[in-house]
């Protein structure tokens, strides 16, 4: 409960500073609605009204306030008209039978998460790998982190057509893979940062110990160096999860992908519906959350049954 009373906080607070955001994201349209229905608003003409500060616009026409939470299709929807379309594309898709219908954000949200699994997959063991080789290997502490620094610095929205081409290039068919491979990299930087800082946390006396113990260097990994980073690699996974999903995301824009969570917001974005673009970016909050959720619950388990504390 403590800790719940706090996210419940943050929550209210972002709920209500989006409706606040509503009404002047959403007065010109309201404007121009009213004006097509024959009332009498200020300034009188669509260019005008462009031209003027939407809070002067608010205070001009009070009265066309309200309209703007209630567009069909606003330029900012309220949290309940989002509520309700992903209430709409999962919770009635069940109702109905219909859950894993390509209408339906659950069989959307589905095949997003299958990319995002294997990016996560491969990204963690580049990340592990990347981490155990930089900690034991002065070369490749040297040579890997630069560059792994380096290769964040590129923008995701670039490389993803790149990976895309080079794909299609070498006859990889379908576009599960291209989308596995850039969430991988966007997830293999975080898990490795935190397993070099895992691996290095070990104190001198604990490694002097095992020096006296004249223990060799897999049992120093396996019994003093591994279990030191479990809480680093929990907490790198935890941000490696949300990273891997947004490159799945990401990954299926530039791929006219029709499945996916980022095909939904591609397709509503082309068809100008906001609202399913919204739905498909809160669905795509609550899975990230649901993931990060899920490794928190086993960090517990791991940490609980290692005799430490959570």
């Amino acid at each position: 409960m403590k800790n719940l009373v706090p996210i419940l906080v943050v929550l209210a607070a972002i709920v209500a500073l989006w409706y606040a955001a509503v009404a002047p994201m959403n007065i010109r349209i309201s404007l121009d609605q009213a004006e097509r229905a024959g009332q009498v608003v200020t300034p009188e003409t669509s260019r005008e009204r462009r031209e003027t500060s939407v809070w002067v616009l608010m205070a001009s026409n009070p009265g066309a306030i309200s309209g703007g939470y209630a567009l069909e299709r606003p330029r900012l929807p309220t949290p309940g008209q989002v509520g309700q379309e992903l209430w709409k594309t999962t919770g009635e898709m069940v109702a109905k039978g219909r859950a894993f219908s390509k209408r339906s954000l659950i069989y959307h949200a589905g095949i997003t998460l299958k990319s995002t699994l294997w990016g996560f997959l491969l990204g963690t063991t580049l990340g592990i790998l990347a981490a155990v080789a930089i900690v034991y290997s002065r070369v490749a502490d040297m040579s890997l982190m630069p560059w792994a620094i380096i290769s964040q610095t590129i923008p995701i929205v670039a490389l993803a057509p790149m990976i895309i081409v080079v794909s299609s290039q070498l006859g990889i068919e379908g576009r599960g893979v291209p989308k596995a491979v850039i969430s991988a990299y966007l997830c293999y930087f975080p898990v490795l940062v935190g397993m070099v800082k895992g691996l290095r946390s070990p104190s001198l006396p604990q490694l002097d110990l095992l020096k006296t113990y004249n223990a060799s260097g897999a049992q120093g990994f396996f019994k003093l160096r591994l279990p030191s980073s479990v809480p680093y690699l929990f907490t790198s996974l935890k941000v490696g999860i949300a990273a891997a999903l947004v490159g799945t995301i990401v990954g299926e824009l530039p791929t006219g992908a029709v499945s996916g969570l980022g095909a939904r917001i591609l397709i509503g974005d082309q068809f100008g519906t906001p609202l399913a673009i919204w739905a498909a970016l809160l669905a795509a909050a609550i899975l990230a959350g649901l993931l990060v959720t899920l490794l928190d619950l086993l960090q517990r388990l791991a940490l609980r049954r290692m005799g430490l504390n959570a």
